[in-house]
């Protein structure tokens, strides 16, 4: 596992990339275990995967995953860590493209905090785990949009939208949308949080016009004061 590679390719453009969506799956707070493609969290991103793939009519988006060492986050940053080594990968294979990071649960929570890497120009963190005092002032300058079930059990979506409002004051362009009667899994309601997924990616992914707003489901989240309800 310590030499695998950490950058899963699912998606290779036929010209030079000019962007890429990297998908990070959730996992557990504490287990050593080695994780696997076919274990459940990394099969419940699948078909997010595939809705961020045709998210956009763009031929030069590069899609790919980040393979996990362990299924944990053990309290030493492990999956920001595997991010890290899988956007240092993208960088050997592509060149200094922009990254939009697409995380769920765990994985959210790493995508968040792997924003620190110059490359990333945005995030959409859906059900993300946000505990109290995540940092948040690496977020300037980016675009951050969180989905969160609003029957969530697992993992808490007002801890999401008290961490939206704190990198809005670090200088983050972001906004929560509440997916009403979603939980955790994405599986309640499927339909429509692949069809949010796919607007969201395809607004992250479109050049920043002069004004610097967001269009569609992500710029309003974005603007509204308050999270905004799909």
């Amino acid at each position: 596992m310590a030499g695998a590679a950490a950058l899963v390719v699912r998606r290779r453009p036929t010209t030079r990339a000019g962007a890429a969506v990297l998908m990070l799956h959730g996992g557990r707070e504490h287990s050593r275990r080695a994780s696997r493609a076919w274990h459940p969290a990394a099969l419940r991103m699948r078909p997010v995967l595939r809705a961020a793939a045709a998210s956009t009519d763009r031929r030069d988006v590069l899609v790919a995953e980040v393979r996990y060492r362990y299924q944990g986050w053990n309290a030493t940053e492990d999956p920001v860590d595997d991010a890290a080594r899988a956007l240092d990968e993208l960088r050997r294979l592509a060149g200094d493209v922009p990254v939009t990071l697409v995380g769920h649960s765990m994985g959210g929570r790493a995508a968040l905090r792997a924003a620190a890497d110059p490359a990333v120009r945005a995030v959409l963190a859906l059900a993300p785990w946000c505990p109290p005092g995540e940092p948040v002032a690496h977020l300037a300058g980016t675009r951050v949009v969180v989905l969160h079930g609003d029957r969530d059990r697992v993992t808490d979506p007002g801890a999401s939208a008290e961490y939206v409002r704190r990198a809005r004051q670090a200088g983050a362009q972001a906004g929560l949308v509440l997916v009403r009667g979603g939980d955790h899994a994405m599986l309640r309601r499927g339909a429509d949080w692949h069809r949010a997924t796919t607007a969201v990616v395809a607004q992250l992914l479109r050049a920043q016009p002069a004004s610097g707003a967001l269009e569609g489901l992500a710029g309003r989240a974005c603007a509204a004061e308050n999270p905004l309800l799909w």
